[in-house]
C-alpha cells in the first residue's frame, strides 16, 4: 500500500484495480474535495475517466445505504451478481469493476460539504457548478488521463451534466455525458410542477442527505472496503451541521416563482454542445424525465445527440445488461475514438410498454415522432366522457378540490392504440375561490374496470401520466409553447375571480402506452395528488418515496396550499364555444394506416 504525503489519502492495488482512497482536490477557494479513484493497475496506460460530483457519498455501500433498492434491483435482474464482485457499488454511480477492466478510469468525488469533502452543503448550487468544472478539469489533467472525461449517473450525479455542459464555456476536457434520468429545469421539473411546490426535496434531505453530510463522523456508516466513516474522519455536534448546510426544502419555498434563484440552478440546454446520451424513464414522471426529453428536443440541432427510454425502477435498469451495454458503446465511441459499437445506433431507442410490465424495443430517427397523429379527445362534463368531437352545448360538472375530482372516459377502443409522446390538456374553470391547483392524471382501465399501473421510477403504481397547473400560473410564453407542450413563465401570480371562466392549457409529462383493444384511457381532474385506490405489494409499503402513486412528488404544504384558498369548489366548463380536450399522440403502426 503506497501512503502520500497526504495522511488521508493512500493507494492499493486490489480487486485488479489501482484503488487511491480520498485523493484530495484543491477548488479555486483553497477548500479541498475528497474523491476516491478506480483505475487500472498499469500506471502507464492513458484511460478516458468517468466522473462523478455529489452529494450520497462516494463511499457509502449500495447494499448498506440502499438496501430496499438493491434487493429489488438484484432479485429483478440477477444477471448483476454475476457482472461483478459488488463489492465497489455505490448508489446512482456507475460500478468501477465493470469500467476498470475496460480500460477506464473511475472518479468518484463528495461535493462540498458531503461525506469526506468539508465545507458548506448547498446543493444544487451555483458553488457546486463551480467546484464541478474544476474536478473534470482536474481528471481531465492527470498524467494518468487521456484527456477526454465523460460524466455517467443517474439524478443528482445526471442533473449537474446538464448544468456544467450548458456553461459557457464548457470545460474543455468534457468530452461527453450520459445524464440517466436527470432534471435540467430545477422549478418545472422537479421544484414547483405547474407552479404547484412538490414535497418531494422535503423527503429527499431526510432520507438521503442528512445522514451523508461531513462532519456525522462516528455517527455515520462505514465504508466496508475501508473500515472508515462515509462521512469523515470528524464528528461533529447536531448543532455545528445544522449551520454547515442549507435546509432545501425551506429554501425552495422561498422562492415560488421562476426567478434568478431557480435560473441560477436550471442548464441553459441552448449551450450544450457536448456529446450525450440522454436516458428517460416513462414513469419517472414528477421528477426526471421531462428533463430528459427537452434535454434532447431543446439543445442545438448540430450538438451530436442520442435518446433512450426505458420503464422500471430509477435505478435497475441502469444497471443492467442492457445499460451498461449502451453506455459502454457510447462511452467507447466519444472517450476512446471507437465508433464501431455506435456508429450505426439510431438517435431514438425507445422500449415502448405494454401491459404486464411488457417492454417492446423500437429503433426511430427522431423525437417526438415524426408520424405522430395529434388527437384531441374531448370533454364531456354532463356525462364524463371523452369524444371525438366537441359538444355543441355547454357541460359543467362541479367537485371539491381536495376530494377525489372527476374522470373522463374514453368508449372501449376499438383497436390496440399506442399512446407515445408528450401530452396536454385544454380546460376552462371556475372556482369558488381566488386559486385552483388543477391535477391531471392520464389513466387507463381494462374491461373489468381495473386500472392500469407500472413500476415507475419511484413508485410501484405509478399511473400513465401526470400533469399540474396552478390556475393562478395559467398565462402561457408564446414563443416557448407548443400545442402539445404548454410552457408557463411562471413569473407572478393572477388570481381568479370567483366564478369567472378561465382558460387553462397543462402540460402533461410524456408518457408510452400500447392499450389494447377494449380498454379505456381516461382523463381525471382534481384539486390534490393522485393516490392509487388498490392493493400495496409489500415493497410499495416499505418504499419511503411509495406513496400510492406520486413516489414521493405529493403536494401537500399547508403554506404553499392554505385550504381557504385551494380548498374551495371547482367546475369545469365544455362545450358550446369551450372546446376542453385532452391531446394524445397516437403512433399508428409502422408501415400501416
Amino acid at each position: 500500500m503506497n501512503k502520500p504525503s497526504d495522511p488521508q489519502t493512500r493507494t492499493e492495488i486490489r480487486d485488479g484495480m489501482r484503488i487511491t482512497w480520498h485523493q484530495p482536490i484543491t477548488m479555486d477557494d483553497g477548500l479541498t474535495l475528497r474523491a476516491d479513484i478506480y483505475q487500472p493497475i498499469d500506471e502507464n496506460l492513458r484511460c478516458p475517466v468517468i466522473l462523478n460530483y455529489g452529494i450520497y457519498g462516494k463511499g457509502v455501500a449500495y447494499q448498506d445505504g440502499y438496501p430496499l433498492q438493491w434487493e429489488k434491483m438484484v432479485s429483478d435482474y440477477p444477471e448483476i451478481l454475476k457482472m461483478s464482485s459488488n463489492k465497489y457499488q455505490n448508489w446512482e454511480t456507475t460500478d468501477p469493476e465493470c469500467w476498470v477492466p475496460h480500460g477506464y478510469a473511475i472518479v468518484r468525488v463528495d461535493s462540498r460539504g458531503a461525506g469526506w469533502s468539508p465545507g458548506f452543503m448547498d446543493p444544487a448550487s451555483p458553488r457546486e457548478l463551480d467546484d464541478l468544472y474544476q474536478c473534470i478539469e482536474w481528471a481531465g489533467t492527470r498524467p494518468w488521463s487521456n484527456g477526454k472525461v465523460g460524466m455517467l449517473g443517474i439524478s443528482y450525479y445526471a442533473s449537474n451534466q446538464w448544468r456544467v455542459a450548458g456553461m459557457y464555456p464548457s470545460p474543455p476536457h468534457l468530452a461527453a455525458i450520459i445524464p440517466w434520468e436527470g432534471q435540467n429545469d430545477r422549478y418545472r421539473d422537479s421544484g414547483y410542477h405547474g407552479g404547484i411546490l412538490c414535497q418531494f426535496q422535503q423527503r429527499w434531505a431526510k432520507h438521503q442527505v442528512v445522514m451523508i453530510q461531513h462532519g456525522r463522523g462516528g455517527h455515520a456508516a462505514k465504508n466496508p472496503n475501508t473500515g472508515e466513516s462515509v462521512a469523515g474522519p470528524v464528528t461533529l455536534s447536531d448543532e455545528e451541521l445544522a449551520k454547515n448546510r442549507v435546509d432545501a426544502f425551506e429554501e425552495l419555498k422561498k422562492h415560488p416563482f421562476f426567478d434568478d434563484w431557480h435560473r441560477l440552478r436550471t442548464a441553459d440546454l441552448s449551450k450544450v454542445r457536448t456529446p450525450l446520451l440522454t436516458c428517460a424513464n416513462w414513469g419517472g414522471q414528477g421528477i426526471h424525465p421531462r428533463g430528459n426529453f427537452n434535454g434532447f428536443t431543446e439543445t442545438p440541432a448540430d450538438t451530436p445527440k442520442w435518446l433512450e427510454v426505458h420503464g422500471d425502477s430509477h435505478w435497475s435498469v441502469f444497471s443492467n445488461a442492457y445499460g451498461l451495454d449502451l453506455q459502454k458503446r457510447f462511452f467507447d465511441c466519444y472517450l476512446k475514438g471507437d465508433a464501431r459499437g455506435w456508429e450505426q445506433q439510431p438517435r431514438v431507442q425507445l422500449n415502448v410498454r405494454h401491459p404486464g410490465e411488457k417492454f417492446v424495443l423500437r429503433h426511430e430517427n427522431e423525437w417526438p415522432l415524426a408520424r405522430t397523429q395529434w388527437t384531441k379527445f374531448y370533454l364531456d362534463a354532463a356525462n364524463q366522457t371523452l369524444g371525438a368531437k366537441p359538444g355543441a352545448h355547454e357541460t359543467h360538472v362541479t367537485y371539491e378540490a381536495m376530494g377525489k375530482g372527476v374522470t373522463f372516459t374514453t368508449p372501449p377502443l376499438e383497436k390496440d392504440t399506442e399512446i407515445t409522446g408528450p401530452m396536454a390538456a385544454k380546460l376552462f374553470l371556475s372556482s369558488t375561490t381566488a386559486d385552483a391547483d388543477l391535477f391531471v392524471i392520464v389513466r387507463v382501465f381494462d374491461p373489468q374496470g381495473k386500472e392500469l399501473t407500472f413500476m415507475g421510477s419511484t413508485d410501484p403504481n405509478t399511473p400513465i401520466a401526470n400533469g399540474w397547473l396552478r390556475a393562478s400560473h395559467r398565462r402561457l410564453d408564446p414563443q416557448k409553447s407548443k400545442p402539445y407542450r404548454p410552457y408557463h413563465p411562471h413569473d407572478r401570480a393572477e388570481p381568479l375571480s370567483p366564478g369567472a371562466v378561465y382558460e387553462c392549457e397543462v402540460e402533461i409529462v410524456t408518457s408510452c402506452i400500447v392499450v389494447p383493444k377494449g380498454w379505456r384511457v381516461a382523463l381525471t381532474v382534481k384539486g390534490c395528488d393522485y393516490e392509487y385506490e388498490g392493493e400495496l405489494a409489500e415493497f410499495a409499503k416499505k418504499f419511503h418515496y411509495g406513496t400510492r402513486g406520486t413516489g414521493g412528488m405529493t403536494h401537500n404544504d399547508p403554506d404553499s396550499r392554505p385550504a381557504d384558498v385551494f380548498g374551495g369548489s371547482v367546475t369545469l366548463h365544455a362545450g358550446g364555444g369551450r372546446e376542453a380536450y385532452l391531446l394524445l399522440p397516437i403512433i399508428p403502426v409502422k408501415g400501416g394506416a
